[in-house]
């Protein structure tokens, strides 16, 4: 059995300025930028061992609300991060939802590129 399944995401935006402003506001946190080739990356910030994820811009990526949903850590309170998703220009499109001791609180939103998200907190 591998110890890992998912070892990266990669959320895709079509203006990185207003991407990276809309995460580092909504999850209170700094993202580093990097440009390599065509495209244009901001790294979410994560310790070690854990596994990333960055926004990417460049001709291979377009934002969806449909496809994959990704689920980013909510902890320690969805509420907080879903209150700040519609002033940072995205919409919230599931409020805080228990789900049950297996599953915990969920929400989803909308972000400022169109990409569907999901929060969750165990």
């Amino acid at each position: 059995m591998r110890d890992r399944i998912f070892i990266w995401v990669e959320i895709p935006v079509s203006d990185m300025g207003r991407a990276k402003a809309f995460y580092e506001r909504i999850l209170a946190t700094e993202m580093k930028s990097m440009h390599m080739g065509d495209e244009e990356y901001a790294f979410f910030p994560v310790k070690e061992e854990q596994n990333g994820g960055i926004l990417v811009n460049g001709p291979r990526h377009t934002p969806s609300p449909d496809g994959v949903t990704v689920y980013i850590d909510g902890s320690p309170n969805l509420d907080i991060i879903l209150s700040r998703v519609s002033e940072a220009g995205g919409q919230v499109i599931m409020d805080k939802t228990y789900l049950g001791d297996h599953a915990g609180y969920v929400g989803m939103f909308l972000d400022s590129e169109g990409n569907r998200i999901g929060l969750q907190h165990l």
